[in-house]
């Protein structure tokens, strides 16, 4: 494993840890959040059959996030043209810094938009950089302060820089696990 993955494990596990002990004094991490859970792969609303194995953090009541995906699976699509698959990309590592805002938000249930970048450990089909934009749409459900569940579309994409750019689109779900002593 690449030292720079350790190193970017670290940063989070040291915010998380930090903000649990700033929680008390209301310092910087004192509504961090971290969320976990999976998704998958898509193009043009078709499948690619990736898995997506998202880790986020988020503070700042959601307004900043910071993510690692592993896309744990090789992705491909069905070409019409060559009555074939074609392998589009293979399993790879990608994080994310976004800035978020709410589009709605009712009691329990808010629409988050999100504008950032992101790093990708590989060059593929998909996109020819390692350095993308990151682009979310998100629907965060919370019927307790303890508890949210978030369903995200992502869209990665180097905006035509380089070619191919196809971006890579997929969809999260993430449960959001908040200590009782972090919560409100």
């Amino acid at each position: 494993m690449r030292s720079w993955i350790v190193r970017f494990a670290f940063a989070i596990t040291a915010a998380i840890a930090h903000g649990a002990v700033a929680a008390e004094g209301g310092g910087f991490c004192a509504d961090c959040q971290l969320q976990i859970g999976v998704g998958g792969t898509y193009h043009y609303w078709g499948s690619t059959g990736g898995i997506v194995l998202p880790v986020t953090l988020v503070w700042d009541q959601d307004r900043y996030e910071l993510g690692a995906f592993r896309m744990a699976t090789a992705q491909e699509f069905y070409d019409e043209t060559f009555q074939a698959r074609i392998r589009v990309a293979n399993p790879y590592w990608g994080f994310s810094a976004s800035r978020r805002w709410e589009w709605f938000r009712h009691r329990y249930w808010r629409v988050v938009v999100g504008l950032g970048g992101a790093y990708r450990s590989e060059e593929d089909r998909l996109s020819a950089s390692h350095w993308d934009f990151a682009e979310q749409l998100g629907l965060r459900i919370t019927p307790s302060s303890h508890t949210a569940i978030e369903l995200c579309l992502r869209h990665w994409s180097n905006a035509g820089l380089r070619l191919p750019n196809r971006g890579q689109d997929f969809a999260t779900v993430t449960f959001v696990i908040t200590p009782p002593r972090l919560g409100r």
